[in-house]
Parts: structure tokens; C-alpha cells; sequence
């Protein structure tokens, strides 16, 4: 089932890369009593995701963290080093949380997981992005396959 607006985010164990190597990260701590801009994308290092998707979110940072975004935090089923590189590389370390889903954990239990086994990389996440305020979805923006028009930063600034 796939959440909505409206639903809590569910209790899942991510990480994410620090200094001193990954870290893990509830999902309970890390949306409660804060409003976060989740973005989840199919793959690090692949072309959307790295050339606008991430980009986006990084170039509009203080845009969004003055309409009250607390946290912007990008998902995607990739381990943490993968992510903490990804991270480098996008110049996101202070405007994005990288988060890794390895094991499509979180993505499975909000219900937007793709098969990506054709393009021989499993299970990933579809495109999307929400906005969490206190750990309950109060805007979801899902693309449909190989499109990339809802989930931008900058259609979520317009929307907050």
C-alpha cells in the first residue's frame, strides 16, 4: 500500500555517512517535530538524479529553509558510502541529508519501490518527493515512470 498525505512515516532504519564512517538513522528521530523535504530518486550517480534532481534541492537550500523546511534529505536505495560520495560530488554535505536505503527498507514499507531489474539494478525507489511535518505526510509528489516535472525543488518551493 502505498502512503498519503495524511499518513505517518513509518518506523524504518536508514544511514547516512559521517566523518567516522556510516551512522545509523531513524526515520522517528530524524522527521519528529521538524518539517522535512524527502526527495527519493532511482540511483546515485545516474543521469537525472545527478544532473537536476539533487542539483535542485542543493541550488534552492535556503529558498526552501526560508518557507520553515527544517531538514531537506535525499533518499535513494544505495548503501552509505555510495551516498556520502554522492553527497561530495553534488557539493550537498550542509544542504542535504544523503540517506541510504540499502536494502529498500523504508521504500518497501512506504510503498514506492520500482523493479529495476531490466536495467540490472533490483529494487529501487520510484521518483518522488513529500513534505513530512512531525513524522505525518502533508504533501506527496510521485512521478510517473522516466519523468522528472512533480518532484523538483522547484515545484515543492512553489508549493510550501
Amino acid at each position: 500500500m502505498t502512503i498519503k498525505i495524511g499518513d505517518k512515516i513509518p518506523s524504518v532504519k536508514l544511514k547516512h555517512m559521517t566523518a567516522d564512517g556510516p551512522k545509523d538513522a531513524l526515520s522517528d528521530d530524524l522527521f519528529a517535530g521538524k518539517k522535512v523535504v524527502l526527495f527519493a530518486l532511482p540511483g546515485a550517480f545516474t543521469p537525472t538524479c545527478s544532473a537536476k534532481h539533487v542539483p535542485g534541492f542543493v541550488g534552492n537550500f535556503d529558498a526552501l529553509s526560508a518557507k520553515g523546511v527544517d531538514l531537506i534529505a535525499c533518499l535513494s536505495v544505495n548503501d552509505a558510502f555510495v551516498m556520502g560520495a554522492w553527497g561530495k560530488d553534488q557539493k550537498a554535505e550542509d544542504k542535504v541529508l544523503m540517506l541510504a536505503d540499502g536494502n529498500a527498507d523504508f521504500t518497501k514499507a512506504v510503498g514506492l519501490d520500482a523493479d529495476f531489474n531490466a536495467y540490472g539494478m533490483g529494487t529501487r525507489s520510484q521518483r518522488y518527493a513529500m513534505v513530512i511535518d512531525d513524522g505525518v505526510v502533508t504533501l506527496l509528489n510521485v512521478e510517473k515512470p522516466g519523468a522528472f516535472e512533480v518532484s523538483t525543488a522547484e515545484t515543492i518551493l512553489a508549493a510550501l
